[in-house]
């Protein structure tokens, strides 16, 4: 096998995971981001980072379960960090509709009652008389594993550049003979015209109140939420993907949203220390797939919409495997 010269563009969870897989088949390895190293993964620092492919697929072509099954075996292959305890969704006895509902759309669930809810979380047994397993569902905190990945592709040889802006040429594709892989997200919109902004907005507290051990949907016909449990008493708090484009702060509408609906999930968040509001910025196609889109020797990879973390390591290994054989996927166009 020809070893391969690659520079990639964009230091996110695509970005590390592309630089990450093919440092780990022994090619070499450059990547650049603008941000500095503390601030590495720009909107993918945003995220619930759950491995959720059977929860996702309520909303989302076919596809992206398909991906996401072997995008889970994959981040279990490679971090320690990933948390296999399932993922819980709930809702209040007013949308139980909602609960009917996401169940008929999605696999890889079990039917429980308020009992076995209380079995796997003691603090939501007494408060949701019915709910819906998915155990084979992870977790991770995401800031930890882009800092696992930055690690690794060290340890693995590559060159990893922060702090300074990339000049154009450098994606414009090698002239040297090596590969460029363009992940710079929604700055590659020149390219990519179809890619929109969907923006994300995120809270996390800390509550010693609150003893949660997997992430956990609380279905609302309006304002849809996800807890997911971090480290040191503290829980990310989502909401579903909004259709704007701008990264300003959070609105105190969105905040009272945010911090009212995990009060309604749990009480205890009511004590709970404010830490972060903060907002980003996700790239996605009109069909909110993922794409590889290789023109010559340069490929872009983008769209990660909602499922950046979930799809990252196949994205990878599609793009590494095309670069080394030439293999054809469908989320792969060839122009």
């Amino acid at each position: 096998m020809t070893r391969l010269s690659a520079t990639i563009v964009g230091g996110g969870i695509f970005g590390l995971w592309q630089a990450y897989e093919l440092a780990r088949r022994g090619h070499d390895v450059t990547l650049y981001e603008a941000m500095s190293e503390a601030e590495t993964g720009g909107a993918s620092r945003f995220a619930g980072a759950m491995l959720a492919p059977y929860c996702e697929a309520e909303g989302a072509e076919p596809i992206v379960q398909e991906l996401g099954v072997r995008g889970l075996a994959l981040w279990r292959k490679a971090v320690p960090q990933i948390v296999m305890n399932g993922s819980l969704v709930v809702a209040a006895s007013r949308d139980q509709g909602e609960l009917a509902r996401f169940a008929r759309m999605t696999e890889g669930h079990r039917a429980i009652d308020g009992s076995t809810l209380g079995e796997l979380e003691p603090e939501l047994g007494g408060r949701f008389g019915r709910a819906l397993w998915y155990p084979d569902e992870g977790h991770m905190e995401p800031r930890l594993v882009l800092a696992f990945l930055t690690g690794e592709i060290r340890r693995l040889g590559g060159t990893l550049h922060f702090g300074s802006a990339v000049p154009a040429p450098i994606w414009r594709a090698g002239s040297d003979g090596g590969v460029v892989i363009d992940c710079r997200g929604l700055a590659a919109r020149e390219d990519l015209p179809t890619l929109r902004g969907v923006r994300g907005e995120m809270a996390v507290l800390r509550s010693r109140e609150v003893k949660l051990t997997r992430p956990i949907r609380l279905l609302h016909p309006r304002f849809a939420l996800y807890v997911v449990p971090w480290s040191d008493n503290r829980y990310m708090i989502g909401a579903t993907v909004i259709e704007r484009e701008d990264a300003g702060p959070v609105t105190v509408r969105s905040a009272l949203d945010l911090l009212g609906t995990a009060y309604a999930l749990h009480p205890g968040f009511g004590e709970a220390e404010i830490l972060e509001l903060s907002a980003g910025v996700r790239p996605a196609f009109p069909d909110n797939v993922p794409r590889i889109v290789a023109k010559g020797r340069r490929l872009l990879v983008n769209g990660a919409f909602r499922h950046g973390y979930l799809l990252a390591p196949v994205m990878a290994e599609i793009a590494a495997t095309y670069l080394e054989t030439g293999a054809a996927h469908p989320i792969l166009d060839v122009d």
